[in-house]
């Protein structure tokens, strides 16, 4: 019993720890969002060429971490607790959508390739807010549940 509690225990640690870096490179990204927004016309600042990139790369960071620290755990049916899987399940269509919109505004606006312009970045970039506050909130209520089935029993 005492070593079922340490491996439960070790795996609840390893929980909140991946937690936290996704919320720390969901941070990032929203930081770099936030600078890249207040650039804003972006036809007169010459910066926002290597701004966008940053931008591209923390997004991309974010996704991957998002995706290999939590919802590949889901993917692959390593949930046992059913609260925390009926929640996965429920969202997990909705981000794999705003993941594919990630990705192809990464693909149109990372400037280490290419960056030939950035004619529509503020139209994109206010698109690609709503899926982030939508993939946000729904990773909130993912993250909230698996929080709450990770507590120590009493």
């Amino acid at each position: 019993m005492i070593e079922q509690q340490v491996v439960t225990g070790e795996r609840r640690v390893r929980s909140v720890s991946q937690i936290n870096r996704i919320v720390d490179a969901r941070n990032e990204m929203l930081a770099l969002f936030s600078e890249l927004i207040d650039k804003r016309p972006f036809v007169t600042d010459s910066a926002v060429p290597m701004l966008v990139q940053q931008f591209c790369q923390a997004l991309v960071d974010y996704t991957a971490h998002a995706h290999f620290q939590l919802y590949r755990h889901f993917a692959e049916n390593r949930e046992r607790r059913v609260p925390v899987s009926t929640v996965a399940d429920q969202i997990y269509p909705r981000i794999l959508t705003i993941t594919q919109t990630i990705l192809d505004f990464n693909d149109k606006y990372d400037c280490e390739d290419h960056c030939e312009s950035l004619a529509n970045l503020d139209k994109d970039l206010s698109a690609l807010g709503e899926h982030l506050a939508d993939r946000i909130e729904l990773e909130d209520k993912l993250i909230a549940a698996f929080v709450s089935g990770t507590r120590p029993a009493s």
